[in-house]
């Protein structure tokens, strides 16, 4: 097996073409990794030259996730984690989006991106324009929300009950029952008879 290049080495070889200098946005090198942003439009174009270009060869994609970063403008970023097996290096591409507009499905290059764009339409509420069958994945069909969102609440909205009556799973919306914040509105100090000595001056 080669050696494994380091992210320095593979940037130098990847802005040797014109191509992808041309659609690399805010480049990033670390010790042990290279990624580097796109617009939507060049998703597909991107990925399938370093996919068929030869001296590159990123012939796998080893993961594809969400990332919510609600303070943003595109509140959605998406990663895709490519693999070369010929070179043995890696290689990550990143774009952005929001909750009107959908990122191109990248399945016909990739065909294991098909579950991985599901997972992130059913934990986020990404859409993947062209994919044909974008249904949950990991939740229940009459889900609400999209819990790796950052503003998801921790409890969801229903809870999932087994119902003795009526021999089947139902749904409910969440109901806390919180005791402890059954506030008395009358301060601790006020109403208090204390002894003359403890109020007395030294």
């Amino acid at each position: 097996m080669k050696k494994m290049k380091s992210p320095p080495e593979l940037l130098k070889e990847i802005q040797s073409f014109d191509f992808l200098n041309s659609v690399m946005l805010d480049i990033n090198v670390s010790e042990y990794e290279l990624s580097f942003n796109i617009e939507q439009t060049n998703i597909v174009k991107t990925l399938k030259f370093l996919r068929d270009e030869p001296l590159l060869s990123f012939t796998q994609l080893i993961d594809l996730c969400g990332i919510d970063w609600p303070e943003k403008k595109e509140r959605f970023q998406v990663a895709y984690n490519l693999l070369s097996m010929n070179n043995n290096s890696r290689i990550r591409v990143k774009s952005f989006t929001d909750n009107n507009n959908s990122l191109p499905s990248i399945t016909k290059l990739f065909p294991s991106s098909d579950w991985y764009e599901r997972e992130a339409f059913d934990l986020f509420g990404i859409n993947f324009e062209g994919h044909k069958d974008l249904r949950r994945l990991l939740t229940d069909y009459g889900f609400e929300g999209y819990p790796l969102r950052k503003d998801f609440p921790l409890t969801g909205y229903v809870e999932v009950k087994y119902d003795e009556e009526k021999k089947r799973v139902i749904y409910k919306p969440v109901e806390l029952e919180q005791e402890y914040r059954n506030f008395d509105f009358e301060s601790p100090w006020e109403g208090v008879e204390y002894p003359d000595e403890v109020l007395k001056d030294d």
